[in-house]
């Protein structure tokens, strides 16, 4: 599935893979890599928050966790080191808005050793929405977590934690799972590439690549889950400034839905891509084609979000429901032991025991051809007998996955699937009181929905409009 120029960027091996769920370790791992950065570090967001807390159960100790103080304090350790922070133009818009400090925004945007640049690089209505972090070219992070408000969460996902809260006003906010990635070593390097390209196409300028020498940086206390493995990068981007577009990322998920035997496994803030559920219905047609399972969100993040994202699932499930003529696909929805509804904000696909992929990317329009993204995939053979244990691997994951979900372990998510036989099975055999998933009933779609959904090409379009200025997009908007 993995085919370079269509499906993927490029391959690189990683010394050691890890994936990395919920911010809490995401986080932690991130305040321990970066104080052995010595040449550089990148990082490319969607947004940053310089309030927020690395590590909240330590705020006070030695080092700074405060993301702003830390990075401040890092530069001050080692004299060598520079920190380049690009983060898309509307973004800061929105960090600000929440109380972001301006003064020391200011100073990186003016300083020498730290320098935050604002990424306007981009059709009318696109977002920047990769979330990256390379440090020394040696280690590198990539998925969907955002090193700003609103992310930190334990993996337990409590109803209420008292360490969940915004950074000033101390509001406590809902659970949230997300997820991401680190690489070592060639797969650094190569996410080091995507990551000068991108600063040189916003800013102009060059970026020098570390030397080749630097020592490891990976953090003490971070298990791989693979070692000296393949990985592919995917991405998209629109059409811009001479740039073709990439649409990598959509042909993948189409390329990984059409070679499902079993099951794909799908974590995703939304469902809301007309093509990937096209694809999905036309397997489901078949008398023995693979089950779907995703976890979705019970509601998207904000009202304007809800009224276009929400209303177009709500339509694409009623076409997936006419094609599920076997039963074979299953929408959940994940709740806490006290049912507070949990925010998926994680980008995960796991087909059969074959292929992880972890990134940036939803199952929505932008993702797929109009926002920048970038995914990270490991794929197995599955006639190779020397990947059974990559299969294995693979399979451990994505039931890890579901036993967070489900609050039971993964040993007994592997008993429920032996014992039942499918994906669905072993999922409606585990679900029980307190934290589970909870089947997602889409409402019936109001006169005014049906309006909104015909706007849907404003804030969820498959591609940049052509010619399209940020008057007529407001006007559209506020019509």
């Amino acid at each position: 599935m993995l085919r370079p120029g269509e499906t993927c960027w490029r391959f690189a091996q990683a010394d050691r893979l890890a994936v990395i769920v919920d911010a809490e370790p995401y986080f932690a791992a991130l305040h321990t890599a970066l104080q052995q950065a010595r040449h550089s570090v990148i990082m490319i967001g969607w947004e940053f928050d310089t309030r927020i807390s690395l590590l909240p159960e330590a705020d006070g100790e030695r080092v700074p966790t405060r993301l702003g103080s830390f990075l401040n304090w890092t530069v001050r350790q080692t004299p060598d080191l520079n920190i380049y922070m690009l983060e898309w133009d509307m973004g800061m818009v929105q960090a600000l808005g929440r109380g972001t400090t301006m003064f020391r925004i200011a100073h990186w945007i003016a300083g020498r050793r730290i320098n935050l640049k604002l990424d306007h690089a981009h059709p009318v209505g696109a977002t920047h929405h990769q979330k990256i972090v390379v440090i020394d070219d040696r280690l590198a992070f990539c998925g969907g977590i955002d090193t700003t408000t609103g992310r930190w969460d334990t993996r337990d996902h409590l109803d209420a934690h008292p360490l969940r809260k915004a950074p000033t006003t101390g509001k406590p906010y809902d659970p949230w799972h997300d997820a991401t990635m680190a690489v070592e070593g060639e797969a650094a390097r190569a996410l080091g590439d995507l990551a000068r390209e991108r600063w040189k196409r916003a800013t102009g300028d060059d970026l020098e690549p570390p030397p080749p020498d630097l020592p490891s940086c990976w953090p003490d206390g971070l298990p791989a889950t693979f070692e000296d493995v393949r990985i592919a990068i995917s991405r998209t981007a629109p059409a811009y400034d001479g740039r073709p577009a990439v649409h990598e990322i959509e042909a993948l998920y189409l390329a990984v839905i059409a070679a499902a035997e079993r099951c794909v496994y799908i974590e995703s803030q939304y469902f809301a891509s007309r093509r990937i559920a096209e694809a999905m219905a036309a397997r489901l047609r078949e008398p023995e084609g693979p089950e779907f399972v995703i976890v979705n969100p019970e509601t998207s993040d904000g009202w304007l979000e809800e009224e276009v994202m929400g209303s177009s699932r709500a339509r694409l499930l009623d076409m997936i429901r006419k094609a599920d003529a076997h039963g074979r696909f299953r929408l959940y929805t994940p709740v806490a032991q006290e049912g507070t509804p949990i925010y998926v904000h994680a980008k995960i696909v796991v087909m059969d025991d074959r292929l992880l992929r972890v990134g940036s990317s939803n199952l929505n329009n932008r993702s797929m051809g109009m926002d920048t993204e970038c995914d990270m995939s490991v794929e197995a053979r599955a006639d190779a007998p020397e990947d059974a244990g990559l299969r294995s691997r693979i399979t451990r994951l994505r039931n890890d996955l579901l036993a967070e979900h489900l609050d039971v372990t993964a040993e007994e998510v592997a008993a429920a699937l032996e014992r039942e036989g499918g994906l669905i099975a072993a999922v409606e055999a585990l679900r029980g009181a307190g934290r589970t998933l909870v089947p997602f009933t889409p409402p019936e779609l109001t006169q005014v929905e049906e309006e909104v959904l015909s706007e849907n090409e404003l804030l969820d379009p498959e591609r940049p409009a052509r010619g399209t200025s940020p008057r007529d997009l407001l006007s559209r908007l506020l019509d």
